[in-house]
């Protein structure tokens, strides 16, 4: 996201790939469970020890999970499309399809990215060639981020947080090559290491655009200087999410005050925002130190950076000596995957990413019929209901914050599939020219797009999300809740499985993003959007009280010998689980109501397969390499701790399956995090 949107999503992505090849059903195959494993000791282990045992990580992914069936058919699906699209080259092709099949054709055309070698970035790297004072540095970094390039730091539009109505531009910390500050600032053995394989891989790359091995070594240690002058102006994760802290508005002209060296004026003309408008200035320390480095860092440096910059953002496009280095750092050191993806894959996801609603059309109409979307409509709506009775039955909770919270959870707005009205490219120009320059085009739209907003009502049937995509977000500042079609398939959501697994899979989907609504973020946005506290001071206390249950039993986990869970940094995400599941669960057990009792499947009873159901989702093998890059940057705990850490609380969970005060999956009482 530009700017500071506050969207948090499920993150099924980071765990999901492949399985169909390997006999994974629609329904849930008993033969992936570890039995001899104690579903009271390891729910993880004993719901999901076959089918780890069974599916080694191909070499291609960080990380392989149940989900992959799922992103794998959708890919097929477009691929199918794309296919069609990029040979149907005559007149009678709708805009649409002229757009991603050009585009598709282009990413996969080797030869001509082989032939064109550095040329769709030459004029790019000309124009950083003639920087020669303050006025032309300036200047390119405004071109820069015109192209979705945010060297030093990022910018956008932005829904004011404390007036949800209005539109505002955004400046954010940023500018760093990795993936956030800890790495340039930790100073154990494996950030020290990674450092060097950055600084490495930035050398490879000049060398790659031309340098000798001297000019880039320097270059590169260039690069880092300036990057980790940013990393210790920057604020660590956890403090990213906390809304407060990351406010302050204030008119255009201020920015003096913060930055006095930077031509915020000509800046914000640079990038399309042509009138002044009010500007949240996310990190002001931050910024301070960036207008001190304009002048700190030698102009040369300078180019240097922007370079680099240019280079990263487009190697993966280029050809194959650039891709392989691309690759080598960001996938092998970074995320342990021993090899690429193939081209076609790599190809069907960047269109995905470029094109994601002129393509999702096309993908709706051949995965999702309007009966899913009603189906899921209602589960949406029984879910709804479910978590209205609870909030009636919370004895920590009061009554002037009950009547708010159900105020906001009745303005929910619900957004399934697709949009109803898809994005307008018809003023974004594809060719088969470069597919370089068509990504670099495509970021041009987008950033034009984005800037147009401000001073604009608020767009609230916009998507953050391809409708193919297999994830779901809640987005506070519009209080709405989200699910793409990618995720409304087996095995989340399918028509022809017992509601037991249904509500354990999409239920508890569901649920997760509706509690994300009441987390320790979710819950200072009311129900307009707006950042403000509708909480009275005792059950803001108590809430707290309850949140730091789930923040100490997360730094329990550990992931390897010295590194545990971040408790302050999942929070958000693990009261998600845990409201997400006793919501799912108890709407299962609404909907059995006055209806004969389901029997038995596979000799498990129903409350037992809602929560098989729930732990199949999960199971994920993960290369070390991404779990210690997601330990360190993602607001999601890993995929075990999802199911261990949530079901561990539940005395329903503990009746399904006979568990003992003593157990390992039965916390005490005194220890139990409840909330809902």
């Amino acid at each position: 996201m530009k700017g500071l949107k506050a969207i948090v999503s499920l993150l099924l992505v980071a765990a999901f790939s492949v399985t169909a090849i390997l006999g994974q059903t629609a329904h849930f195959d008993v033969a992936g469970m570890d039995t001899k494993t104690s579903a009271c000791a390891d729910f993880y282990q004993y719901a999901n020890g076959g089918w780890l045992a069974a599916n080694p990580i191909p070499p291609a992914y960080p990380a392989w999970g149940v989900g992959n069936v799922l992103n794998e058919r959708n890919r097929d699906v477009l691929h199918d499309i794309l296919e069609a699209a990029a040979k149907n080259v005559g007149s009678h092709k709708s805009n649409n399809e002229q757009k991603v099949g050009d585009y598709y054709a282009t990413c996969m055309d080797e030869a001509k990215i082989e032939a064109d070698g550095l040329k769709p970035i030459e004029a790019e790297l000309d124009r950083i060639a003639r920087i020669n004072n303050q006025g032309t540095l300036q200047d390119e970094i405004g071109h820069l981020h015109s192209m979705s390039l945010n060297a030093g730091f990022g910018s956008g539009s932005n829904q004011d947080l404390r007036k949800s109505s209005e539109v505002i531009a955004a400046i954010v910390q940023g500018g760093l090559g990795l993936p956030n500050r800890d790495y340039y600032i930790k100073t154990d053995d494996r950030s020290k290491s990674i450092r060097d394989e950055y600084v490495k891989h930035i050398a490879k790359m000049f060398e790659l655009m031309g340098d000798d091995a001297a000019k880039s070594a320097s270059e590169a240690q260039a690069v880092m200087t300036l990057e980790t002058k940013f990393a210790e102006a920057s604020k660590p994760p956890v403090e990213l999410r906390d809304p407060e802290k990351n406010y302050h508005r204030m008119p255009m002209a201020q920015l003096r005050d913060v930055a006095p060296s930077f031509d915020w004026f000509a800046y914000f003309q640079r990038v399309g925002l042509v009138q002044k408008a009010d500007v949240n200035v996310a990190q002001p320390e931050f910024f301070k130190a960036f207008d001190a480095q304009l002048t700190a860092t030698p102009i040369t440096d300078w180019q240097t950076y922007l370079r680099w910059n240019l280079i990263n953002a487009t190697a993966s496009g280029l050809g194959a000596k650039f891709v392989d280095e691309d690759f080598h750092f960001k996938g092998t050191i970074l995320q342990g995957s021993k090899e690429n993806l193939p081209r076609w894959k790599r190809c069907v996801a960047a269109t995905d990413r470029a094109l994601g609603e002129a393509l999702g059309e096309v993908y709706v109409e051949k995965a999702f019929p309007p009966a899913a979307k009603k189906r899921a409509l209602d589960m949406v709506r029984n879910l709804e209901a479910t978590l209205r009775e609870d909030l009636g039955t919370l004895s920590w909770m009061g009554d002037a914050t009950r009547k708010a919270a159900i105020v906001k959870l009745d303005a929910f707005l619900n957004k399934i599939g697709y949009p109803d009205k898809w994005r307008d490219y018809s003023t974004l120009s594809i060719d088969r020219s470069s597919y370089v320059g068509n990504r670099l085009r495509v970021n041009q739209f987008n950033e034009r797009r984005d800037w147009n907003k401000i001073g604009k009502p608020v767009d609230r049937m916009e998507w953050f999300m391809s409708p193919p995509t297999v994830n779901a977000y809640y987005n506070p500042q519009i209080n709405e809740i989200v699910f793409p079609a990618g995720i409304l398939q087996p095995p989340y959501f399918d028509a022809s499985a017992d509601d037991a697994l249904n509500y354990g899979g999409m239920g508890s989907v569901i649920g997760h993003e509706m509690t994300h609504g009441f987390d320790d973020q979710g819950r200072q946005f009311d129900a307009t959007g707006n950042l403000a506290n509708w909480w009275s001071d005792t059950d803001l206390k108590a809430f707290q009280q309850k949140a730091q249950c789930i923040v100490d039993q997360f730094n329990g986990f550990e992931v390897e010998k010295g590194l545990n869970e971040n408790g302050r940094l999942v929070q958000g995400e693990s009261i998600a689980d845990l409201g997400g599941l006793v919501i799912s669960y108890a709407a299962f057990q609404h909907s059995l109501q006055g209806k004969p009792r389901p029997a038995n499947i596979d000799g498990f009873t129903p409350e037992q397969r809602f929560f098989l159901g729930y732990a199949r989702g999960w199971a994920t093998s993960i290369r070390p390499e991404l779990a210690r890059l997601l330990v360190s940057s993602d607001p999601h705990p890993l995929a075990k701790f999802r199911v261990n850490g949530p079901l561990s609380n539940l005395p329903q969970f503990a009746a399904a399956f006979q568990c003992k005060d003593g157990d390992p999956m039965v916390r005490p009482e005194k220890d139990r995090c409840v909330i809902w």
